[in-house]
């Protein structure tokens, strides 16, 4: 009499590598969808911040101006102070716009870092497993 098998057919062992491998997928695209909710939460918490922050800067850039221009009025003509915070407040709008151009040419669009680098392992265990 022959011992039953212990060790599953190749067709189970198919069956089995099909279903773990659809698993996985829904898992990875799982963990990259919560990661992206987690960055995206964090960055409209981090932009209503940074907004809020910028209008107050705003009214306060507006008040130190018209206390530049108040003291340049005291030594020069009004429309001469006005001329000179006018041409500073361009200049710096030059060499800011300068700048945020450079930093949007060196951004990257925001991927799952998490999922990727999950997925790479998986992939390479499957690979190595599939070589043995």
């Amino acid at each position: 009499m022959d011992a039953p098998r212990s060790e599953p057919s190749t067709a189970e062992l198919i069956s089995r590598v099909g279903d773990q491998v659809s698993r996985l997928v829904r898992d990875e695209l799982a963990l990259a969808k919560a990661e992206l909710r987690q960055k995206g939460k964090r960055l409209g918490a981090g932009a209503a911040l940074g907004g809020a922050a910028g209008v107050l800067a705003w009214f306060g850039l507006g008040a130190l101006l018209v206390a530049a221009g108040a003291a340049l009025a005291l030594v020069l003509p009004v429309w001469a102070a006005a001329l000179i915070v006018g041409a500073v407040l361009l200049l710096a709008a030059g060499v800011l716009a300068a700048v945020g151009v450079g930093d949007v040419k060196k951004a990257t669009p925001p991927v799952p870092e998490q999922a990727i680098a999950s997925t790479r392992r998986d992939i390479n265990a499957i690979k190595e497993r599939a070589h043995r």
